[in-house]
């Protein structure tokens, strides 16, 4: 704009001074070059490199160039697994209609990290047993929502959560999980699975486990010594094996509402166990508050047929230094009255914040 603004000058000037023999119409541009004039700024920098060619990904899919690792598959209708370049590890399949995965899906892209296969129709029967043998890297993969009949084969030792919830798996064989040491959660709830076995306890480094809503009749046999979170509610338990959680000494949350157990399933110790932080039993049968350790800081009793709120089941014995760390306590939905309530229950339950009655 300044260049345009001076040449506009400058030929006005010319029209005015052109009279005189002496006048040199070209002196501007030797005035140029004395003030060395810049068009701009200059910089020494190195070239930004172009980003990943978006050539590979398939036309079902999406690559967006801000996030060129990860492949977007999910909701479009697919009925074939695609091709996935060997630049992805974030790969989401979610939400079509894909019923196989055979071999060789995922040849290319052995650098997956997170893999999102839920909400299809995939089959056990069509998913090859060696799928993901070259997926060394794997850490995350979602199969919840299918209609697997079994866990897959050949799952990789770099798995860290598996999903697998909303299937349709009846059981689960001693060799399934193994190997699986990196794995920390495991989530196995809405099948119809009804017997673990000892299977789990290969599993060492695993924290959350959710089996619930099965057909278990009865608690796994051993369970990982990491575990810190296990959800069995909505099964078919009846009885729960004498100081059986004592064995984990990491365990603080426990939950095992909708089930089928008594105070004659239950020994006396089976709860009092120092780690724990939660408990709930809720909507079982029981008709009195078993044993807690004073280290509890929930419990949830309500929609059993309890009949008398016992001090003893939460201190052995009351006084200024002796008193449970209980804040919440449910026991709606039971049989208590008020006048069964003791005298001592205040200073016993002292640091409840909540207690429903």
């Amino acid at each position: 704009m300044i260049i345009l603004v001076f040449l506009l000058f400058i030929s006005v000037c010319d029209v005015s001074w052109c009279q005189y023999d002496e006048y040199d119409s070209h002196w501007w541009i030797a005035y140029m070059h004395s003030q060395q004039y810049s068009y701009g700024p200059s910089y020494d920098y190195e070239p930004v490199p172009a980003p990943p060619s978006a050539s590979d990904c398939p036309q079902e899919c999406e690559c967006p160039p801000n996030y060129p690792t990860a492949m977007y598959c999910d909701g479009r209708d697919l009925k074939y697994m695609p091709y996935v370049p060997a630049r992805i590890k974030y790969a989401y399949f979610q939400n079509n209609h894909i019923t196989a995965i055979p071999d060789g899906a995922f040849d290319n892209a052995t650098g997956l990290v997170w893999l999102a296969l839920h909400g299809n129709q995939i089959v056990s029967d069509k998913v090859g047993r060696k799928i993901f043998s070259k997926l060394r890297g794997l850490e995350r993969i979602y199969l919840q929502h299918n209609n697997l009949t079994r866990i897959p084969t050949g799952l990789p030792r770099s798995l860290r959560e598996i999903h697998l919830s909303s299937n349709q798996i009846s059981r689960v064989p001693s060799n399934a999980l193994e190997g699986l040491e990196n794995l920390t959660a495991l989530y196995l709830h809405d099948n119809q699975i009804q017997e673990v076995g000892s299977v789990l306890k290969g599993l060492k480094s695993l924290v959350h486990l959710d089996i619930s809503n099965n057909q278990l009749r009865k608690l796994p046999d051993s369970l990982p010594d990491s575990l810190q979170q296990v959800y069995l509610e909505y099964n078919q338990l009846n009885n729960v094996p004498n100081e059986y959680f004592k064995s984990y000494p990491k365990l603080q949350y426990v939950r095992i509402s909708h089930n089928r157990l008594t105070n004659e399933g239950i020994p006396g110790s089976t709860f009092n166990t120092s780690s724990l932080i939660e408990l709930d039993l809720s909507f079982n049968q029981l008709n009195r508050i078993p044993p807690v350790n004073t280290n509890l800081e929930h419990l949830y009793l309500q929609g059993n047929k309890i009949e008398e709120l016992s001090v003893k089941s939460f201190c052995t014995f009351v006084d200024i230094t002796n008193f449970s760390q209980l804040q919440v306590l449910r026991l709606e939905g039971n049989e208590i009255k008020a006048n069964a309530i003791p005298p001592d229950t205040p200073l016993c339950l002292r640091k409840a914040d909540i207690i429903h009655m």
